[in-house]
Formats: structure tokens, sequence, C-alpha cells
């Protein structure tokens, strides 16, 4: 009897083990996702920001939001920024981006990824240098966050620019 009681209390221990485990998988593989508007009446030289809504396929996985209770020690991997409309748009037309990432009320605010050296070819895609000198567990957990792309104009813009933002992030489960 006590061989069978060690036995279940086992599976669940590894089962729980297991959903805190297969939910910083999912944390790990299903970036924030985000399309952000550059206008066409944005000044050359002068510091401008944009925001939207980001949002992760994992957070239809629960009514409320997401399960993200289950990990920790999220951070930033990687950061990645492409023209979306426009397809063409040069990126390069940008000479520096900074991403925030926010509660949906804007509070909470942190860099997460940035690029100050942007060569004025660089094309329709960018590879952004992360921050990942803060845990990001209290942001995951909201069910909504909000991306603030601060941003300088090199030159002026023909059109509207959306921009498709790609932020990955790791984590670990929690240990709690």
């Amino acid at each position: 009897m006590k061989g069978k009681a060690l036995f279940i209390l086992s599976g669940f221990a590894l089962l729980m083990a297991g959903c805190a485990m297969m939910q910083s998988i999912i944390k790990s593989t299903f970036p924030y996702t985000t399309t952000l508007l550059i206008p066409k009446s944005s000044a050359p030289g002068a510091m401008l920001s944009v925001t939207a809504m980001a949002t992760s396929f994992d957070q239809d996985f629960k009514k409320n939001g997401n399960n993200a209770d289950k990990v920790s020690e999220v951070r930033m991997v990687s950061a990645k920024i492409e023209s979306e409309d426009p397809t063409d748009f040069n990126i390069g037309n940008l000479d520096m981006i900074k991403i925030y990432m926010a509660k949906a009320d804007s509070t909470d605010e942190v860099q997460v990824a940035s690029r100050t050296d942007i060569t004025p070819g660089v094309g329709n895609s960018l590879v952004l240098d992360i921050d990942n000198s803060n845990f990001l567990d209290e942001l995951v957990r909201e069910p909504k966050v909000r991306i603030r792309m601060a941003y300088r104009l090199r030159k002026p813009i023909d059109a509207n620019a959306k921009l498709h933002l790609v932020l990955g992030l790791g984590a670990f489960p929690n240990r709690n």
C-alpha cells in the first residue's frame, strides 16, 4: 500500500513539474508579435514613438489571458523587425530604434531591444540587439502587453510604413 501511494505521489509531482515545463517550452516557442505604424508625416531627425498592443499565441490557452504563472525568469532572447507594408520598405530609413514593453496601461515599461547603428542600406529586415537585463515575469502574466517603439528617421518617407515586430522570450519552469 505504501508503494502504491508513493507511486501516485511521484506521478502527481511529475505531472505538476511537466505542466510548468510545458508552459516554459510554450512561452519560449511562441513569441510576442505586433505591427507598428510609422506615419509618413514623421519628421526626420526627431525622436518619435509609436505604440501597439502585442499578443502571443499561448494567450489563447487560458480564458483569463495566459498560463504565465507557471514560468519564471522570463527574459528577452531575440528581437526582429521587418517591413510588412510596403514589403520593400528600407528599415535603413531609420537611424535608430528602441523597443519597450509595458503593461497595457503603460506602467512598468522596460527596454527590451534596440539598434542604434542602423546602416542606410540594411533592407526590409533587421535583427535588433536585445536587452535581457530585466526579468519580464510580471509583464507576461498580463493578458496583453503594450509595445512602444522609439525611433528617429534618417530622411522623409513617401508612405506610411507598417513594421512587424517579433519578440522571442526564454523562460524556466516556475519552481514554486
